[in-house]
């Protein structure tokens, strides 16, 4: 058996297992038969080892290396079959070791240190203090940090106060700039409104059965044939009629209502506050009027109610700011509207001289020779207006006053003008109303 004849090599050949040396070591193959003779007489367990070849010996060399002798004496042990050197073998077993040794004491350590606690040192008096004073000013600091921090808040809130507050008030005056500019508007369309108003009250409009009726004439006048019809061109002639009477009735009096104030159909005036002087001042706008030169004051007063056809300086000017003017009228009537006229602000040289707050009554004055005589006059407080600049120069005021009678005597009071302290100009007054005929006034009136 291959067994017993590598036992009976073994035990020929007394060879360490690790002297494995190329050089000296016979080839397996060609000392079996002589391992087998020698074997026979002992038996004994020995280390099988590997008995591959080398890789770095040759198998042909072995082969062909001849048997050594038995009694070849023992060779020096060769280095490891893996090539490592013995000295980083046990070093590296002496580092694994002192790693072991290394924990086994952190161990022992831990665990003695837990059976055995060390005993707590006594507290220190003056670190305690110390601890205990780092801390107050720790404190004390981070309250001066808060302290500061909420006066900064403070001063942000005022500042954001301040802001809000300034940008409301810009708020408020730009809405306040834009009221008052809409009630400009507003009020320039009153104006307008009011011009149209007035413009369109006298005027007389055709009605369908007089358009038809005066179609009738035209036609009749053209033949009696029914079946002659009216050309384009006599249409055209129709309307251009009726437009122009409307219009010359329109700018009879600028506002086409009957004006019983107007001095060449008989009103006068009667009384008026002190006049100004204009002769005292040479070279004035108002130096040119006659009682200025030494004319007649009372001459002058008549301006008050006469068309003035828009001229600057074409009025009766009075001193100061305030006083009055006392008008006597055509006739008696019940008034309805006071209409004041000053020179258009387009053409005038000084507007501060135009009445502003102005108050209208009136009353009625019985003449000497009236039978029987009338008891004492009532006076009506009429209305009370401000001429406004900004509207046309011609502003008519309707009558306020409930339940007024028959007057032909009217008073304005104007208690302010817009700026001027030396004088004010009053071009035109007209009163507007409808007659009333009674029993008693019907025998005074003209």
């Amino acid at each position: 058996m291959a067994s017993a004849s590598l036992s009976g090599a073994a035990a020929a050949n007394p060879v360490t297992p690790l002297a494995l040396d190329p050089s000296s070591t016979p080839n397996p193959i060609a000392s079996r038969p002589a391992a087998a003779a020698t074997a026979a007489p002992r038996k004994r367990p020995v280390l099988l080892l590997d008995q591959r070849p080398h890789p770095s010996t040759p198998t042909s060399r072995a082969a062909t290396t001849p048997a050594a002798p038995v009694s070849q004496p023992r060779r020096k042990r060769a280095p490891s079959s893996s090539g490592r050197p013995r000295w980083l073998t046990l070093l590296s077993v002496a580092a694994k070791n002192a790693a072991l040794l290394a924990v086994l004491i952190y161990l022992g350590d831990q665990a003695w240190r837990w059976a055995h606690p060390l005993p707590l040192a006594p507290l220190d008096q003056a670190a305690l203090a110390g601890y205990t004073a780092r801390v107050d000013d720790v404190e004390a600091s981070l309250a001066r940090a808060f302290r500061g921090l909420q006066l900064q808040l403070e001063a942000v809130d005022r500042k954001i106060d301040g802001e809000v507050g300034a940008a409301r008030g810009d708020l408020a005056a730009l809405l306040e700039d834009k009221r008052l500019a809409l009630e400009g508007h507003l009020s320039l369309l009153d104006a307008r409104t009011d011009d149209l108003n007035h413009a369109l009250e006298g005027m007389e409009f055709l009605r369908k059965d007089e358009f038809d009726a005066f179609l009738t004439e035209i036609k009749e006048t053209l033949g009696s044939d029914s079946r002659t019809q009216v050309d384009l061109d006599q249409v055209r002639a129709l309307a251009r009629e009726i437009v122009m009477r409307e219009i010359e009735k329109h700018a009879a009096d600028g506002i086409a209502r009957v004006d019983y104030a107007l001095g060449s159909a008989g009103g006068r005036v009667a009384r008026y506050s002190e006049p100004y002087d204009a002769g005292k001042r040479p070279g004035g706008l108002l130096a040119a009027l006659p009682f200025g030169a030494g004319g007649s004051a009372a001459d002058q007063s008549q301006k008050m109610i006469q068309p003035s056809f828009g001229e600057p300086g074409q009025c009766f000017p009075l001193k100061g700011s305030t006083g009055f003017v006392e008008i006597h009228l055509r006739k008696g009537i019940i008034p309805d509207a006071i209409t004041l006229e000053h020179v258009a602000k387009d053409v005038a040289y000084d507007m501060s001289t135009a009445p502003k707050d102005c108050q209208i009554s009136g009353w009625y004055q019985a003449a000497p020779t009236e039978t029987p005589p009338s008891p004492a006059a009532k006076v009506y407080a009429l209305t009370e207006f401000t001429y406004d600049l900004a509207k046309s120069n011609v502003q008519t005021f309707e009558i306020t006053a409930p339940d007024v009678g028959v007057v032909n005597m009217v008073r304005l009071d104007f208690t302010s003008n817009h700026g001027s302290s030396s004088l004010t100009c009053i071009y035109r007054i007209r009163v507007h109303g409808h007659e009333a005929v009674t029993p008693r006034i019907a025998s005074s009136l003209p």
